[in-house]
């Protein structure tokens, strides 16, 4: 290579390296980049299946095309992902301005979320359940609105009950053991599914807590080590040890275990609507039924409910009329029924919801139970600490590293600290 030529290679890269340095510069500005003319709202989504990202990218080139002078940058990120994919936006002083997760109050006691109230619509704010709005609601101020429910039960492979004579679900703890133990012994399959992951863990603590006369907290305090509860992780743990459960509830998630069920090779396990979605669809030759989550003999049956919220967090652009716009949208009828038919999950609006229960009598009947459901403790800050807190308790306690009391004093512990 001649001086000449080597001259200007050296030019150009100089060139090239400024270049990429601009960029850089402003992919560190607070914010997605943005057109002055338009206003921008950035929208964060969990994945809750394959469908989610295209279905929400079409969502967003419609709204866009109605509202020219609106940009939706949107993010679809993984359920496994998103909590430190959020996190880190706060962090930076970069929050989206509007995010869809399963918690929200730690988020308003520190100030950083708008109130609801300045943003949805009168029209849409009366469309929803009022035991899912209640859920967002915070010392009588509305953070978060409701976006999709569920409930949980026990969902079972007929065929392999059918195989074995057994003709109805488990509805007691007694059950649910000798349902488990006929199956792994007469069809060595695995009984039960314990899902202890570190993104299912604390389901699975509710329905045992519940199911023992428990709960996480009673009359307004944290009851997470109360004789109840240590009573259900005791009956957990004594399946695992019997080998009723799966090998490796700390492993195998949800997902992964509703394919087990569909593949012939797990007998029952606790899931939501979700799984009549995805599940049938995978194991199209799948006989599935499902029944109550079992309980401690004498202790009244009861419907677990779930639901995730969408917050508005405060930022240097926030535009309430924008986002109140991108609401309606977001839950206009036809669309917002579209998404829960697609996803297999509950509608969190009385006009979906009154829509979809005339055509399926099933569905009406669960969405009834919901308005009577239980449910995590979502307007009390501590429980974001909580449930992190219960992530990697699940191996701890199957290793016996910590007995079930162990275990729970350190929950308990937890929870007092962070509601001080």
């Amino acid at each position: 290579m001649n001086k000449g030529k080597l001259a200007l290679g050296i030019a150009a890269l100089l060139l090239l390296a400024a270049q990429l340095g601009g960029c850089i510069g402003v992919q560190e500005q607070d914010g997605p980049p943005r057109d002055a003319a338009k206003r921008v709202i950035s929208f964060v989504v969990p994945e809750y299946s394959t469908a989610t990202k295209p279905q929400f990218e079409s969502l967003v080139k419609d709204f866009e095309a109605i509202h020219p002078d609106v940009e939706i940058a949107l993010q679809v990120i993984n359920w496994d992902f998103l909590d430190s994919a959020y996190n880190t936006m706060i962090s930076k002083n970069q929050p989206p301005d509007l995010l869809i997760t399963n918690v929200y109050a730690h988020f308003a006691r520190d100030g950083l979320l708008s109130s609801m109230e300045d943003i949805v619509s009168p029209a849409l704010k009366s469309r929803f359940y009022p035991v899912l709005l209640n859920n967002g609601t915070m010392g009588g101020v509305l953070y978060a609105l409701p976006y999709v429910a569920s409930t949980r039960e026990m969902y079972y492979n007929k065929d392999i009950f059918d195989e074995l004579g057994i003709a109805e679900p488990p509805r007691t703890w007694t059950e649910l053991e000798e349902t488990a133990r006929k199956i792994k012994e007469l069809k060595r399959e695995d009984g039960f599914g314990l899902d202890f992951t570190d993104n299912e863990i604390w389901a699975y603590l509710s329905y045992f807590f519940i199911g023992a006369g428990g709960g996480w907290m009673k009359d307004g305090k944290w009851t997470i080590n109360s004789p109840e509860n240590v009573e259900g992780l005791t009956f957990l743990l004594n399946l695992y040890e019997k080998g009723l459960t799966d090998a490796e509830p700390t492993v195998t998630t949800r997902d992964e275990k509703q394919r087990i069920l569909g593949n012939g090779k797990l007998g029952m396990m606790i899931s939501g609507n979700y799984f009549t979605a995805v599940v049938p669809r995978e194991f199209p030759g799948l006989k599935w039924r499902l029944g109550p989550i079992p309980v401690k003999k004498g202790i009244p049956p009861f419907v677990f409910g779930v639901q995730d919220m969408l917050m508005a967090f405060k930022t240097d652009h926030t535009d309430k009329k924008a986002l109140s716009q991108f609401l309606d949208f977001l839950y206009e009828d036809g669309r917002y029924e579209d998404v829960i038919l697609r996803e297999g999950l509950l509608p969190v609006t009385r006009t979906v919801g009154g829509k979809l229960a005339a055509q399926d009598s099933s569905l009406k009947q669960t969405l009834d139970s919901l308005q009577t459901a239980k449910f995590y403790p979502y307007s009390v800050p501590a429980w974001s600490a909580v449930l992190d807190a219960t992530r990697n308790m699940g191996q701890s306690v199957l290793l016996g590293q910590l007995t079930p009391q162990q275990a729970l004093d350190q929950l308990q512990q937890i929870a007092v600290a962070k509601s001080r």
